[in-house]
């Protein structure tokens, strides 16, 4: 059940768009909203003052909550209930302490810039967070007129570990009504029979009581490529993926994304934490 959501803020377009993103399961699931900024200050004004907070760090708070309160005029927060915070921290540690302390249940964050799964996590705050959160972390890329989830697209290769992460993936499908699309991409390097693949991913679902789902090998040259292909061929409108604390995404890509697979990555990405 998503009861508590996490938005980290920092005030742009890209956070705005995954603000409506959490407005719409905030009212769809009678959830609360956390709205989050973190104010990453330089040494010296959050470190000095002799325990108080110097006049320069108290403009920035100042500023940050008058930002919240424009956005609480917006159209799409109405009536919906919603936390507050401004915090002196650095951007990932703040958001995986208010997780913590807030009994999160789901992470929204926008991200800008990148053009691939990859380039989307492996370096960025959003990488640290996806490693460290026990929650589902929720990223937006761009702007989303009502944002509704029929396709869900779970890429795994159905290891025994992954079953915590998928058992997390099948809540966010039913809370959506949403279809569930398993995948498996078989690429050169770790090739397996069609038999094999769908013999090891029945096998997994065995302790699930799924209803609305598809089994699907896809073939390609790399497991980005054939996460993004396949998305794009079903028109799927969520892609989940589970994740290692300890190496975050970077083991789960054996390849570089190519410039043509660009507007394949503005599809929404969910992650779960194995």
């Amino acid at each position: 059940m998503i009861k508590k959501i996490l938005v980290p803020t920092d005030f742009s377009e890209h956070a705005e768009n995954a603000l409506k993103v959490a407005a719409e399961l905030a009212r769809k699931n009678e959830a609360e909203i956390y709205l989050l900024h973190m104010l990453e200050l330089p040494l010296h004004l959050a470190n000095e003052g002799g325990g108080g907070q110097l006049p320069e760090a108290l403009f920035f708070m100042k500023l940050a909550h008058q930002k919240f309160e424009k956005f609480m005029d917006k159209e799409y927060m109405e009536d919906l209930t919603v936390y507050e915070t401004v915090e002196l921290h650095t951007t990932h540690e703040g958001i995986i302490d208010s997780v913590e302390k807030n009994n999160i249940d789901l992470v929204v964050m926008g991200s800008e810039g990148a053009t691939g799964l990859k380039e989307m996590f492996i370096g960025s705050n959003t990488e640290k967070v996806v490693r460290h959160s026990k929650v589902p972390v929720l990223v937006i890329k761009r702007k989303m007129d009502g944002f509704s989830v029929k396709n869900f697209v779970f890429a795994s290769d159905f290891s025994e570990e992954c079953k915590g992460p998928f058992k997390k993936a099948v809540e966010i499908a039913q809370a959506f009504d949403a279809k569930l699309n398993l995948l498996m991409v078989n690429t050169a390097n770790k090739f397996i029979s069609t038999a094999q693949a769908e013999g090891k991913m029945n096998g997994f679902i065995r302790d699930f009581d799924l209803s609305d789902y598809s089994l699907n090998i896809y073939n390609d040259d790399t497991i980005e490529h054939g996460i993004m292909n396949f998305s794009k061929s079903i028109d799927a409108d969520l892609i989940g993926l589970s994740t290692h604390g300890r190496k975050g995404l970077a083991h789960f890509f054996n390849g570089s994304l190519s410039e043509d697979l660009v507007n394949h990555a503005l599809r929404p990405v969910i992650t779960f934490r194995i």
